[in-house]
């Protein structure tokens, strides 16, 4: 114990007298990687062992690299050399996550450490650079997620292993831009290429080195010749640690969208927009525009005679299947799978003649699971027997493409047999409504009446003839009165028209004024209390009474291009940021709380109707 203990006393007296003692200094510099490319990003590390109290190291800055973040991590060691003499090692390691600027051969300059009695130099270091960017390791595969529909064991895709998930949405990092390198905006696809039909998801992330407040407005590109459905759409930025290239960042979701293409070919998805508010409210609060990358997905054809993409389920079932003559029958067709639904047609029913079919109810019930859609389709068939006997009703087949075979399958239901008895009062049959072999009762023709003939009128009046009309004194004065009357009403008109002619500046007036009015009706919906409705409709109100003086259609534009259109129109500055802050309270009071209460309503309305009133 009194040899265990004095070390330990030792080892305590040597930290304490610095951690150079019996050690030597050690400074150099090395990269992970020798060969890059331009859109890669690779770790420099500068290594100082035993540095003295004070040394300060020197980064390299060389033009042809970028450093996009620094950090720093130290390690302490302690051992025992001959003699007994303690050593205790300190090592200070800073690691510089750099991208090149051009390619070639490029060389990073030696880094420095100054102490206090000379300036030691590490080693320059030599890179390859080549353009595009280098193929990144590979990735471990994506669990598959398991069957969100509940489907029996035996169904096609009813077992975990045949449902496979859409995968990680980080699967491939995406490249960080060389300018706003500390904030930006990045669209993404689970998957390059798909069938016509299939499913592809669109993810749209912030990436963030800052401090963020909250999201403005997002502005989605047009999706032309692709079928859309909402998979996410947060409310509440949600951060996520995410590592790009050795750099770390915050990522957030802010849409996530689950794209069908309904034609073949490669088809192109314009930029994504968002205005983000950034800072630590209320100071250093800042407005930044950010804009994503276009993306491209291409589709490829389906097979001949190829339809409803997806994997499907065909099921069916009857309320009963023995009945009396004019008691109805409820067959339920049912459709459930993963796919897009309201793609799916599902072949009608061919019932036997003898059966009344009535227009059959549908009803969809949608679902998204691990960024799967899908859902169920319900149809609902009535059915009333005409005559009695032993019937079927025949099953139904549906075709579909499955695009993970790359096959053609086929589900079915069965057949059903119906049993028809004789009603309670023994009928056999009924009358089919517009069946031509019906019989149909003979219609009443030229039929006597009660009384048979009746006698022939043997008797007469007469008297003298009247006088004619046009011989009358008042004949023409009506007759002149309604071709009078009616010019005059052309005259009044005419002058009525030529009166109250407007010119478009009294059209933009009333176009205003009905703006002005709209406000009164967003007062009416916060009195309902519904916080979406009211800033919707003194948003609509502001627009409205900006398309009036401005004679623009305002639908669309963002900020900073209604900003531009007001400018070019000569508005004053304080009347325009009057104007964006309305906009700006009506997005903000859609999301943030708070923002429902009678007062912060009521300052809505008056900075809106300020905003009108001092317009020039």
């Amino acid at each position: 114990m009194a040899r265990t203990g004095s070390a330990l006393i030792t080892a305590l007296a040597l930290l304490a007298a610095g951690p150079a003692l019996g050690a030597e200094l050690e400074f150099y510099m090395t990269v992970d990687r020798t060969k890059v490319g331009t859109e890669d990003t690779f770790r420099c590390e500068i290594v100082v062992s035993n540095a003295p109290e004070g040394a300060v190291v020197q980064f390299p800055a060389p033009p042809e690299f970028e450093v996009l973040s620094r950090s720093e991590s130290t390690q302490m060691s302690y051992s025992v050399g001959s003699g007994g003499m303690g050593q205790i090692k300190q090592v200070r390691k800073f690691t510089l996550v750099m991208r090149a600027n051009r390619v070639g051969t490029l060389t990073i300059p030696p880094a420095g450490l100054q102490t206090a009695s000379r300036t030691y130099k590490s080693e320059p270091v030599k890179i390859e650079v080549v353009a595009g960017r280098l193929a990144p390791e590979p990735r471990a595969q994506p669990r598959r997620a398991q069957n969100p529909f509940g489907l029996p064991p035996g169904f096609p895709f009813g077992d975990d292993d045949d449902f496979p998930s859409l995968g990680d949405p980080f699967a491939d990092d995406p490249a960080i831009p060389r300018s706003d390198s500390d904030l930006f905006l990045r669209a993404s696809l689970d998957r390059p290429e798909v069938f016509v039909g299939e499913q592809v998801t669109l993810s749209l992330f912030i990436y963030s080195r800052m401090d963020l407040m909250g999201v403005d407005a997002v502005q989605m590109p047009k999706l032309e010749g692709l079928l859309s459905q909402d998979i996410a759409t947060p409310t509440n930025l949600q951060a996520e640690d995410k590592t790009l290239g050795g750099v770390h960042y915050r990522a957030y979701l802010l849409r996530s969208k689950a794209l069908f293409p309904l034609k073949p070919g490669t088809i192109a998805i314009e930029p994504a927009e968002v205005d983000i508010s950034s800072g630590v409210y209320p100071f250093n609060q800042r407005k930044l525009h950010r804009k994503s990358n276009p993306l491209s997905i291409k589709v490829k054809p389906l097979p001949a005679g190829a339809a409803n993409v997806g994997k499907w389920r065909l099921s069916s079932t009857v309320n009963q299947t023995d009945i009396a003559l004019g008691e109805p029958v409820q067959l339920k067709v049912i459709l459930e799978g993963r796919g897009s639904l309201r793609n799916v047609v599902i072949p009608p029913l061919q019932a036997p003649a003898s059966f009344r079919v009535f227009d059959p109810q549908q009803a969809e019930k949608t679902s998204v699971s691990r960024n799967q859609v899908g859902g169920q389709r319900t149809v609902e068939y009535v059915l009333v027997p005409q005559q009695t006997g032993r019937f079927e009703l025949p099953g139904l087949t549906l075709e579909y493409f499955d695009p993970e075979s790359q096959q053609v399958e086929k589900t079915s239901t069965d057949p059903v047999a119906i049993t028809v008895r004789p009603s309670g009062t023994g009928q056999q049959a009924l009358a089919v409504p517009g069946n031509p072999q019906a019989p149909a009762e003979p219609a009443a023709r030229n039929q006597l009446v009660g009384g048979g003939l009746k006698s022939l009128r043997h008797s007469a009046t007469f008297s003298a003839p009247r006088t004619a009309a046009w011989r009358h004194q008042a004949f023409l004065p009506l007759a002149i009165a309604p071709p009078a009357l009616a010019l005059l009403l052309a005259a009044i008109a005419f002058v009525r028209s030529r009166v109250g002619q407007e010119d478009e500046q009294s059209r933009k007036d009333k176009q205003a004024k009905a703006a002005r009015k709209r406000l009164a009706q967003a007062e009416k919906v916060a009195a309902q209390g519904s916080t979406t409705d009211f800033y919707a409709e003194v948003d609509k109100a502001l627009r409205s009474f900006l398309e009036a003086r401005l004679s623009l259609n305002v639908t669309g534009l963002t900020r900073p291009q209604l900003d531009e259109a007001m400018a070019a129109a000569k508005v004053p500055e304080p009347v325009r940021q009057r104007v964006l802050g309305v906009f700006e309270t009506c997005d903000l009071g859609r999301y943030a709380p708070g923002m429902g209460d009678a007062s912060a309503r009521r300052r809505a309305l008056d900075d809106a109707a300020h905003a009108m009133e001092v317009w020039p």
